[in-house]
């Protein structure tokens, strides 16, 4: 005797459970609503009674089991006001939160009007987005402006983002200038970010004085792409830090002068003078390779190496533990990868406030993260070099 063989559909299932939650939060919400309007008893007439009850009226709000229609009591001679639902309140907390950090987190309106659609079964407009991110960029501008509070900052890693922006009906590239550090626990810290039209010396020093009179404080060493705007803000806010030119940044200054079919060799070359244990040899051994450049040919390579290559060995003059860690700008260019990532989605801003406020915000999600919590280098080290006593006191 053959079995019957019973087969679900799977979707109904799904369909009527997700009815029938929605239904039950529909009918608790109203039977919430009921019972605060319940001091206002339907037909009561008492000299006491300063309202009574008038029917109700209809209103959407959508939660995250739906859309549901909530029956908001009425009543004459006094307003209702229910703790439940906030007046005006169109979508629970909750949703709001979801579609802050969708957007946030770098997925497009686009994408968060489809997602709303399939959650939720409404779709948000952009418009509802904008307005919910003005809520978001309240708390991202306090972040921003917030004190620093944790001691010296020895390392600062600096360098700028180049986002495209709406300016009177036409569009160009707006700077937003960036800082990290590591503070003197060994920790790294996003110090913030700001708007530069360029990065141009006004802008640089503008943002380090802003820094400044948030708390940092202890800069020994700056590390940056060389840029003569910031090079001269660096000594005149912070004179008693030294500059470190970025490595990477440097080759490929040097590579831009050197054909295709020999850029390895070049960069074996390179890599070899800051591989050497000290800055005297390591000063040695650029003018070997500043020589044997000259006799490959390429002289405009040797003369870079010999007018730039000082300001690359600045790091040197530092613990030997923190080298790899402190002579290439590479932890700030690894957050910018973070930020162009999701400012890529975005394509083209509105204004400049807007590139700001998403910058800051993939800085402060980035920051809060394990990168930000788990310790980069071991600042003892720093005590042993003689470097710290003048760090301390600064």
């Amino acid at each position: 005797m053959s079995k019957k063989i019973i087969q679900l559909n799977e979707e109904i299932i799904k369909g009527e459970l997700k009815e029938l939650v929605r239904s039950s939060v529909e009918e608790t919400l109203n039977n919430l609503l009921d019972q605060e309007a319940k001091q206002a008893a339907k037909y009561e007439r008492t000299e006491a009674r300063q309202g009574y009850r008038a029917g109700h009226y209809d209103r959407n709000l959508t939660t995250t089991s739906g859309n549901v229609t909530l029956k908001v009591p009425k009543l004459k001679g006094i307003p209702f006001e229910t703790a439940i639902i906030e007046r005006y309140r169109r979508r629970e907390s909750s949703v709001e939160e979801a579609l802050i950090e969708m957007y946030l987190a770098g997925v497009s309106v686009r994408r968060v009007e489809d997602i709303t659609e399939a959650l939720w079964g409404t779709k948000v407009s952009p418009s509802t987005i904008s307005e919910l991110n003005k809520k978001a960029y309240v708390h991202i501008e306090q972040w921003r402006n917030r004190p620093l509070q944790s001691g010296k900052y020895p390392y600062i890693y600096v360098d700028g983002i180049y986002l495209r922006r709406n300016w009177g009906g036409e569009y160009e590239n707006v700077s937003v200038l960036v800082a990290i550090a590591v503070n003197e626990d060994g920790y790294r810290e996003a110090l913030g970010a700001a708007e530069g039209m360029k990065e141009d010396k006004a802008s640089w020093k503008e943002f380090f004085l802003w820094l400044k009179s948030r708390g940092l404080s202890g800069a020994k060493l700056v590390i940056g792409d060389k840029c003569l705007g910031m090079l001269e803000a660096v000594g005149e806010v912070f004179p008693e830090a030294k500059y470190q030119r970025c490595t990477v940044h440097f080759y490929r200054n040097v590579f831009s002068v050197v054909p295709r079919s020999k850029v390895k060799l070049v960069a074996k070359m390179l890599k070899a003078i800051h591989a050497q244990e000290g800055k005297p040899a390591a000063k040695e051994k650029a003018k070997q390779v500043a020589q044997s450049l000259r006799e490959m040919k390429l002289p405009e390579a040797a003369s870079k190496i010999e007018t730039g290559i000082e300001e690359t060995l600045t790091y040197m003059n530092f613990p030997f533990e923190h080298w790899t860690r402190i002579r290439t700008n590479n932890v700030i260019e690894r957050l910018n990868r973070e930020i162009r990532r999701r400012t890529r989605v975005v394509g083209t801003f509105p204004d400049g406030n807007s590139a700001l406020m998403l910058v800051c915000a993939r800085l402060r999600h980035v920051a809060g993260t394990q990168w930000g919590s788990k310790k980069y280098m071991n600042m003892k080290h720093l005590e042993n070099t003689g470097l710290e006593s003048d760090f301390l006191v600064s």
